[in-house]
């Protein structure tokens, strides 16, 4: 599709004229009522003209020149007047209150689906296009899609009130018609070069609008970035440069409006003037009465309305154009992915068995890729991320997959949880392949705790749960499995704290175990875990494993509890699993006990014991660290704010005796 900023007019009205076409057929019976109710308002406009020139002929006239007005012919005439205007009030009020529920429903409506449509696209899409982004699509896009619903039942009610007009204008006299409607093809010219000049520039203030979402986005996402290395002024800066380019494409579109709407309000006026000139000159000649003149006067200032209205929804269908281009650009992407009919298999409450087999997976490099998914650039194609990988997990044990950076850890977490599909291969639950499971299968059955944390602005019982109806005891074990039961305890309000946005109050560790005991409460059958206590300490981690061991062990069989693959760097931990995945460039190039594989892959045991030796040295730095402090504030205590030994305290007041000697 070319760009909006080459398209001409003619182009810009078709598809506008099919984007309200969309939302006349989603609302048809509201649509009908709110042009019933402009039709209305119309018609009583058209009827405020009759009776203002029956009022002039049979009121007024006869007064001046009987010097005296009759009773009955004053209260007709306020009669006929009074019930034109509430007519005329109660079209106004149908027209404004079902033209507004057409376009809110229609917003509300492209809201959920743009919504659900994110939930149904795999995770590798939306790696492709920014959070900001999206959100824009789901907001301002969508509200910018049907704006011209607002004025459209107006527009399409006034165009019978121009009819009328129209017809009530020739029937009254032809000649003084012909020159009034000079200003059609005048009007019709101004729209023309309205539309061509506004639809490049309201395409740019819409895109500029999802930058400076974007812009923002990430400056609040990143707040610990920027303020940690001091980029505050950059980030104003970076974010004022895209406002100011906002705010001047939006002057733009205002400018242009701005000359747009006193053009079309005087050409309508100058009408008038030519109606009133030619008018009285007919008047003059006895070719029309003093109540037509009036009549027709009336008549074509009311056609500055239609034609406004009119104007309205055609400022309106540029950047309506534009938003739906973008909604569909989401609503129309591909790569969701399809589901089965097939029930989770094995017994539902038993550890489940896992299968890897030769499985392929690849990321699309292309960072071109438009809203549909379709690449639109010149990538280098997709990155091989993982290489006819396989391997099996027995039912209750625990697995440990270790492997360099880049190797393909979290890619296969995403493979087991079903984020995304393999290229080739398959991944079997229980001996059926996910992509058979009916929609909900996988999270009934496997539960992952990723790298990156999150919690809700809600209590602790709220974040564990996360909508599960489960009572206050299994909130608890969940918590102690996930050795968070002490701290949580310890807050103001226990499960009924709040933790802040993105558990803002909590440290990271804390912030892990939290998320651990909302995958735990769900009894898991498969635990997946990519790296989800490193932020936790070695002691407690090694806990929370043997706390899952214990569990998924509880019989012979794993009946009760649950399967575990952790993604794990510490030897310690490493150590209690029952077995250990090395992967290496994508591909499993060691499998066995953490012992066996010490003896006999050289890369694992050159991995795992750098991984050791720098825990080792950070834990002998902060031990080093936490000495220095402790000295120096010992030497500060006794050097006292003068150097005079007035720091330290008073041993007389301690009820130790010889102060000095029991110091030195």
């Amino acid at each position: 599709m070319p760009p909006a900023s080459k398209r001409v007019n003619p182009s810009v009205l078709r598809e506008g004229a099919a984007v309200l076409w969309v939302a006349v057929r989603a609302e048809p019976r509201v649509f009908a009522l709110s042009v019933i109710a402009s039709a209305l308002y119309a018609a009583m406009t058209v009827a405020t003209a009759q009776v203002l020139g029956m009022v002039t002929e049979d009121v007024v006239l006869p007064a001046f020149e009987e010097g005296r007005a009759a009773a009955g012919a004053l209260a007709a005439g306020a009669a006929a007047i009074v019930g034109v205007a509430a007519l005329k009030a109660l079209g106004v009020a149908g027209r404004r209150f079902y033209a507004g529920l057409m376009q809110y429903r229609m917003q509300a409506k492209y809201r959920r689906e743009v919504t659900r449509q994110y939930l149904r696209l795999p995770l590798a899409w939306h790696h492709r296009h920014p959070t900001g982004q999206l959100l824009s699509n789901a907001n301002a896009d969508v509200e910018a899609a049907w704006a011209p619903i607002a004025p459209l039942p107006m527009a399409v009610g006034v165009v019978f009130m121009l009819l009328i007009s129209a017809v009530s204008i020739l029937v009254t006299d032809v000649a003084v018609a012909a020159v009034g409607f000079l200003i059609f093809p005048a009007i019709a010219l101004v729209n023309v070069v309205y539309q061509r000049r506004l639809a490049p520039v309201a395409t740019r203030a819409q895109r500029l609008r999802a930058e400076v979402s974007e812009v923002a986005h990430e400056s609040f996402e990143g707040g610990l970035v920027v303020k940690t290395l001091g980029r505050e002024d950059a980030e104003t800066r970076r974010f004022a440069a895209a406002t100011d380019e906002l705010r001047d494409a939006n002057i733009a579109v205002g400018r242009l409006r701005g000359l747009f709407d006193p053009v079309l309000e005087a050409l309508p006026n100058l009408g008038v003037l030519a109606v009133l000139l030619i008018g009285s000159l007919r008047l003059e000649a006895g070719a029309m009465t003093a109540g037509d003149l009036v009549q027709v006067a009336y008549l074509f200032t009311l056609l500055s309305w239609p034609i406004r209205a009119l104007g309205w929804v055609l400022a309106e269908v540029p950047r309506s154009v534009v938003g739906w281009e973008r909604v569909r650009g989401v609503l129309d992407a591909t790569g969701s992915l399809p589901y089965g009919a097939a029930a989770p298999g094995g017994d539902g409450a038993a550890a489940a068995a896992m299968e890897i087999r030769g499985v392929r997976f690849a990321y699309e490099t292309d960072e071109h890729a438009d809203l549909s998914g379709t690449a639109s650039g010149n990538g280098s194609g997709p990155r091989q991320i993982l290489h006819d990988v396989s391997f099996a997990v027995e039912p209750g044990r625990t697995v440990a997959v270790v492997g360099p950076t880049g190797s393909g850890k979290s890619t296969l977490t995403s493979l087991l949880v079903r984020l995304v599909d393999p290229a080739d291969g398959s991944v079997l639950l229980d001996g059926v392949d996910l992509r058979d499971l009916r929609r909900g299968g996988v999270a009934e059955t496997v539960a992952l705790v990723p790298q990156q944390t999150f919690l809700f602005d809600d209590t602790v019982r709220g974040n564990v749960t996360l909508g599960l109806d489960a009572p206050d005891e299994l909130v608890w074990d969940a918590l102690r499995l996930a050795q968070a039961e002490g701290f949580t305890a310890a807050l103001p309000d226990g499960l009924d704290t709040r933790v802040g946005e993105r558990g803002a109050t909590l440290s990271g560790g804390q912030r892990q175990r939290l998320v651990l005991a909302r995958a735990l409460i769900r009894r898991p059958r498969l635990l997946v875990m990519d790296d989800a206590t490193s932020a936790v300490d070695p002691q407690v981690e090694a806990r929370i494993l043997r706390n899952l061991r214990e569990q998924g062990t509880e019989d012979a069989d794993g009946a009760g509890g649950s399967t575990v693959v952790v993604v794990a760097y510490r030897k310690a931990t490493i150590a209690l699993a029952d077995e250990v995945v090395y992967l290496e460039h994508g591909r499993v190039t060691g499998r066995g006990t953490h012992t066996e594989l010490l003896g006999t892959s050289q890369g694992y045991r050159d991995l795992v014991n750098a991984y050791e030796k720098a825990e080792t040295d950070q834990a002998e730095t902060d031990q080093a660290e936490t000495e220095r402090t402790e000295t120096e504030r010992a030497e500060a205590e006794r050097a006292g704010p003068e150097g005079t030994g007035s720091g330290r305290p008073d041993l007389e007041d301690t009820g130790v005796e010889g102060g000095e000697e029991a110091l030195r």
